[in-house]
């Protein structure tokens, strides 16, 4: 959008009464440009004109009254949100101002129109979507910058997960990927075939835990009809499937040995062949294979074969913890909040300081997925705008200094003397139940004084 004193702002008058137009244009031509859409297709040249910047909409000019214009002014809303809208009407129901709004509307109008009052409501509505729209450039450049075929972060250990997928994608070489349970293996796998020249072609991803033993070998290279019993038709495996593109296989170490031996085979001959076929059919895919496990040690243990083990480490990435990714967490938290706000139709919850100050500490044992887990359970469970630390799960603020005051002093404060006897009547009771109601026993126990435990007990009228 043009700076405002760049040039005159081009106004599209949507509306069918010639009077409208000329006075309009009369009255405010020295400050806009105007042009005028009577119809249906010269309303959608409208919309498609990028040099038009506000829409002044006559709602009477649709249907049987403004009831119907509002309908076209909610699509007008979804066909450009960039665009300043403005309706106007003659009809002076009390709830059509409101109704316009939650239609799309940014100004609403009453005919007979002040023309004055038109001309600075216009040029203020026009600055303000230029802030916003700038805003929102200068919000996706950041995000460019922290973002990396749907990756999510700028620390310096993610710029160098992002080197390494660049230095891979484009060659046929084997990939390993390495990191504990939810670090987002599989979206890294994506990234390097998005960052590929494989994009395109078929992309295959196969949890090798996720099928019994008895079906994964059929899934993954396919069977003809009759080769056993149910098999009433043929259908290709998912290597088979994987011609031409890339093929991921997570959690690796659970394939058994027989499995791992077919497997070697197809990358050694880069053949696949079904269940019950005579022949091995040639295959051209790049396999990309994860896991979470002590590789080197399933091969010591005899659980991993050692061949197939240096056929799948030719290029091996590291994926970082979330505990390693400096800076990422606020990050994370923005980009997810927004996701789950957004599909939950809810407006954006912002974070108290202590809650970020928590998460960016707590040692993430289920990394990224247990953080987006965290959030989206806030989403749906917490009403209120603002996150504090009373919405945390409770494992969480046990972890943390901030999380045990929280615990031990709510917003609202508490009642110290009335704590203070409620600790110790506690702890009374558990020491006179250990000690089978003995008085000299739980002072002992308590290491306090057998007069004062007496008093105590008279205290707390325990018998």
């Amino acid at each position: 959008m043009p700076e405002l004193d760049a040039e005159r702002h081009l106004v599209a008058l949507v509306s069918d009464e010639p009077e409208h137009f000329r006075a309009i244009r009369e009255h405010l031509g020295a400050t806009f440009r105007f042009l005028q859409a009577k119809d249906e297709e010269e309303i959608r040249n409208v919309f498609e004109n990028a040099e038009v910047h506000a829409v002044l909409f006559d709602l009477d000019c649709v249907g049987d009254g403004p009831g119907d214009g509002l309908e076209v002014l909610e699509e007008m809303r979804r066909l450009r949100d960039d665009l300043v809208l403005a309706a106007f009407t003659r009809t002076t129901q009390r709830t059509l101002p409101l109704k316009a709004a939650q239609a799309g509307a940014d100004e609403f109008f009453l005919v007979p129109l002040n023309f004055e009052e038109l001309k600075i409501v216009l040029l203020r509505a026009l600055e303000k979507r230029a802030l916003e729209l700038e805003g929102r450039r200068v919000i996706a450049q950041a995000e460019q910058k922290v973002s990396f075929y749907g990756l999510v972060g700028g620390s310096a250990a993610m710029q160098k997960l992002y080197g390494s997928i660049e230095a891979v994608a484009n060659t046929n070489a084997s990939v390993l990927l390495r990191g504990e349970s939810g670090v987002g293996k599989e979206l890294i796998a994506r990234a390097v075939v998005q960052c590929s020249d494989r994009a395109d072609k078929p992309y295959i991803c196969l949890n090798c835990s996720a099928l019994p033993e008895n079906l994964i070998e059929s899934e993954l290279f396919g069977y003809e009809k009759g080769a056993f019993t149910g098999a009433d038709t043929a259908k290709p495996g998912l290597i088979e499937t994987a011609h031409g593109g890339t093929l991921f296989l997570d959690e690796i170490t659970t394939l058994n040995p027989h499995l791992q031996s077919k497997l070697l085979r197809v990358l050694q001959e880069r053949v696949s062949q079904r269940l019950g076929a005579r022949h091995a059919q040639k295959i051209d895919f790049r396999l990309i294979t994860a896991t979470n496990e002590d590789l080197e040690d399933c091969v010591r243990k005899g659980r991993f074969r050692e061949d197939l083990y240096f056929r799948i480490n030719v290029v091996p990435i590291i994926v970082p913890p979330l505990r390693e990714r400096d800076g990422d967490i606020a990050l994370l938290v923005d980009h997810f909040l927004r996701i789950y706000c957004t599909s939950a139709k809810k407006p954006l919850k912002t974070l108290k300081p202590d809650v970020l100050e928590l998460l960016e500490g707590y040692k993430w044992p289920g990394n990224v997925r247990e953080l987006e887990n965290v959030l989206q359970r806030i989403v749906v469970m917490v009403n209120s705008p603002t996150v504090t630390l009373e919405h945390l799960p409770q494992q969480m603020l046990q972890s943390s200094a901030a999380g045990q005051e929280s615990m031990l002093i709510p917003e609202e404060g508490v009642d110290f003397d009335a704590e203070l006897e409620r600790i110790e009547l506690a702890y009374i009771n558990a020491a006179l139940r250990r000690t089978g109601g003995k008085k000299s026993a739980a002072a002992m126990l308590l290491k306090v004084d057998p007069q004062r435990m007496k008093y105590l007990c008279r205290k707390h009228k325990i018998e």
